[in-house]
């Protein structure tokens, strides 16, 4: 497989999308299902501008997508594998922290045994 400018370019805007706490809050928010801005708006808190200018940046990258009823725009996850996405960078931080404190751990243990009189 070639790896393309664009491609890369494609990749990165999806990254960037996901890369803000409060648009993973919506994220979360949308995964059990089609919520309205003013549902969202509770879920995660914050102004309706704010939440509608988050709305708009998953809705440009292709992670979102909405309708309108009435007053109402309902917003939908329509790409999954923003889930997958976030289980692996939370498996990859569980490995990494569980290595800092088993270093945390052994450091510990070899100061204790120096301080131990013979």
């Amino acid at each position: 497989m070639v790896v393309t400018d664009d491609l890369l370019t494609k990749i990165a805007d999806v990254l960037k999308a996901m890369a803000d706490p409060t648009r993973l809050k919506i994220l979360h928010s949308l995964h059990g299902g089609e919520r309205c801005v003013s549902d969202i708006l509770a879920s995660v808190g914050g102004s309706q501008a704010n939440i509608s200018k988050h709305l708009s940046v998953l809705k440009r990258a292709g992670l979102v997508d909405c309708r309108r009823d009435g007053l109402n725009v309902y917003y939908r996850i329509i790409d999954e594998g923003v889930f997958t996405i976030c289980s692996n960078v939370c498996d990859s931080l569980e490995i990494r922290l569980d290595r800092e404190h088993q270093t945390v751990v052994a450091g510990r243990q070899q100061m204790e045994a120096r301080e131990q009189p013979d």
